[in-house]
């Protein structure tokens, strides 16, 4: 008797959780009533077969929680109709209201038969669109078909379509039917004593439900209350159903709250609270009769007849018996006969009554053999359904996956001819980028070398006039100091210089030999000026070859600035070097005196001096820069002073590296 007690328990358990939470999505019967009327009056007034396909399969849906063939005869008219103006979608939502109508009818073999057929299309049609209407039909499908699998005990399949379904619910942001789908995973689990499982997935659909305010969060509660029970946790079992009462006092629902009261009997049962038990189990069958629930009803007084029979009061438990065996058998419910029969049996034995102990037991066994072939019956067709399901599925999935390679090789094929046509447009346009953009760098570099020219030429036109105001005010000197003849001599040397200096004028550069001898001729003008106060020497690396130049006076202001500022103040006399060399691919220009030195000589500057000086190295400075911008080489000069171990000033020495340029 135990264990049929804990078979029958297992199945009521299974069957309300699933049914409750997932198929009665509308709580009021009056309500229901009152939206098929709305429906059908819009039906009524629709033009377009599309529209009436939809408003068919609406009014099924509405019919679901109050007549299961209502809803197949809605849904056959929707089917006929859809299959008509060739509307796939909405036929495939008439093969899934024509499932669930079977589900609660309890024909599960056809119910997969329909919900196959549905997930086809939908699996056809979402592989060409991603239309929110068509995924959410087939996650509908994926959880109806795991409602099937789990019914007929096959957990494994039973939680790969619930899983299916919870993917593409959460990929749609459909909070409402996620708690559904958690819910229909933690009967899963709880089916195969997985309770910890169970109560997670419990957990997370009473969470969103939560959140969301859905009205079905009782039945959820109710859920985790029974695990907890079932571990004989009675005290936050306990909590829990006082909770779920609550919730389905704020949304009333009397198949739910009837079953919540079937639970909590036990509750007070297995607490050995007994009058509550009863008191409890009665307003479960108050519920129960308001909404004509035979099924609990039935459910209800074999609580009652099985919790009288154990207290030793068969008087008072023969009647829950026999209105229980009555029940099942009204609703061909061959489970709930079975253990109504039973309990019959145990009855009229511990009364004495054998004749009627022996009756019940013989019907309890045509029950039970009833049962048991029915049982194999519908295992032998489960398992051949389950063949055609496993057959149409490895078809259906290699359909998909053939449709999905030759969608993604045109796609491919399209992703490859737009990338060509961009890269070829690309190409070209990089082509005519780069050619406009030679041109105009052509362009702004054949500018920029013409400017960098006429502005050489220009600090060169004023390097000249100084210059030559040097060189007049040194033949005045030398006119009033050593008389005619020697201002003619040095006139005539002067004349050559000028004639060399405005030859080199013309040009923006100068072989070095040209240079050399420009500066040769200047250095003798100031030794014949200062009478032999100076010697000089030029020299030229080898590594110089002939054709190398630079800017003409470049190196004039520096010997000048030797002359006047380092030698002539000195009482000794004096000695200039100047060296031309090659050092790391630059052209270097080495101008030495033994002179007094930067710092001693600016005791003996004069003003008139100071204004050439500054003039003349500031014109220098400024070729350098042009220099620098014409050649993008660095063009620098340093001076320092040159001294003796003692840290005695002996002269001055200036560095020019300039970039290496050819007169050609």
């Amino acid at each position: 008797m135990e264990i049929l007690y804990l078979v029958f328990n297992l199945i009521r358990m299974k069957f309300s959780s699933i049914t409750f939470i997932f198929l009665l999505s509308s709580l009021f019967l009056f309500s229901q009533n009152k939206a098929v009327d709305s429906l059908q009056s819009l039906l009524q007034k629709a033009k377009s077969d599309h529209d009436k396909t939809i408003l068919l399969n609406a009014i099924a849906e509405q019919y679901k929680a109050i007549d299961p063939n209502k809803m197949a005869d809605y849904a056959k008219q929707a089917l006929q109709l859809s299959q008509k103006i060739e509307d796939n979608v909405q036929a495939a939502n008439a093969f899934v209201n024509l499932g669930t109508s079977k589900i609660i009818l309890g024909d599960y073999n056809a119910a997969l038969i329909f919900f196959d057929q549905a997930s086809v299309i939908f699996e056809n049609e979402l592989v060409t669109s991603t239309n929110t209407a068509i995924k959410s039909g087939l996650a509908r499908t994926y959880g109806s078909i795991g409602i099937v699998f789990s019914e007929q005990n096959n957990y494994a399949k039973a939680l790969q379509n619930h899983l299916k379904a919870l993917q593409l619910y959460e990929d749609l942001q459909d909070k409402e039917k996620m708690a559904r789908i958690y819910n229909n995973i933690g009967v899963v689990f709880r089916a195969q004593n997985q309770d910890f499982k169970a109560l997670d997935y419990f957990s997370k659909a009473q969470k969103i439900q939560e959140q969301i305010q859905d009205k079905t969060v009782g039945i959820t509660t109710t859920n985790i209350g029974n695990l907890y029970l079932k571990q004989k946790n009675y005290e936050k079992a306990f909590a829990i159903y006082q909770e779920a009462e609550q919730l389905f006092k704020k949304h009333p629902n009397y198949r739910g709250l009837g079953e919540l009261y079937n639970n909590l009997g036990l509750y007070y049962k297995a607490t050995n609270q007994n009058e509550l038990a009863v008191t409890t189990w009665n307003l479960a069958l108050s519920n129960f009769d308001k909404i004509g629930d035979q099924f609990g009803k039935a459910d209800t007084n074999l609580y009652l007849s099985q919790f009288y029979e154990e207290q030793a009061e068969y008087q008072k438990a023969l009647p829950f018996a026999q209105k229980a065996a009555a029940l099942t058998k009204e609703i061909g419910n061959l489970e709930g006969l079975t253990l109504a029969e039973k309990q019959l049996s145990t009855i009229f034995e511990k009364l004495g009554d054998e004749k009627a102990a022996f009756f019940h037991f013989k019907q309890f066994k045509i029950a039970q053999d009833s049962l048991m072939n029915y049982e194999r019956i519908r295992k032998s067709l489960q398992v051949e359904l389950n063949y055609e399901y496993d057959k149409k599925e490895a078809i259906q999935k290699k359909e998909i996956e053939k449709r999905e390679l030759l969608a993604n090789e045109k796609s491919k094929r399209q992703h490859l001819i737009t990338f060509f046509v961009v890269l070829v447009l690309l190409f070209v346009f990089g082509i005519v980028f780069l050619l406009y953009s030679r041109m105009q760098l052509k362009k702004t570099l054949t500018l920029q070398k013409e400017l960098a020219e006429y502005e050489q030429k220009a600090l060169h036109l004023q390097m000249n006039p100084h210059f030559v105001f040097n060189c007049l005010g040194s033949i005045s000197s030398f006119i009033v100091q050593n008389g005619t003849d020697s201002a003619l001599k040095y006139l005539a040397k002067f004349s050559k210089l000028m004639r060399l200096t405005l030859e080199y004028s013309k040009e923006p550069l100068i072989p070095i030999d040209k240079e050399i001898e420009s500066l040769q001729n200047y250095l003798e003008l100031e030794q014949l000026r200062f009478n032999q106060k100076f010697d000089f020497i030029i020299t030229k690396s080898k590594d110089i070859e002939d054709d190398m130049a630079l800017p003409p006076l470049l190196l004039q202001p520096f010997v000048e600035n030797s002359i006047i500022h380092g030698l002539i103040p000195k009482a000794e006399k004096g000695k200039i070097s100047i060296h031309f060399s090659i050092e790391k691919n630059s052209l270097s220009c080495t101008i030495e005196d033994t002179g007094i030195g930067v710092e001693n000589s600016k005791e003996f500057k004069q003003n008139l001096v100071s204004v050439h000086k500054s003039m003349a190295l500031d014109i220098t400075k400024k070729r350098l820069e042009m220099m620098e911008a014409s050649t993008s080489q660095k063009a620098k000069v340093e001076i320092k002073e040159v001294k003796n171990e003692k840290g005695e000033t002996q002269g001055t020495k200036v560095f020019l590296n300039l970039p290496i340029q050819y007169s050609k």
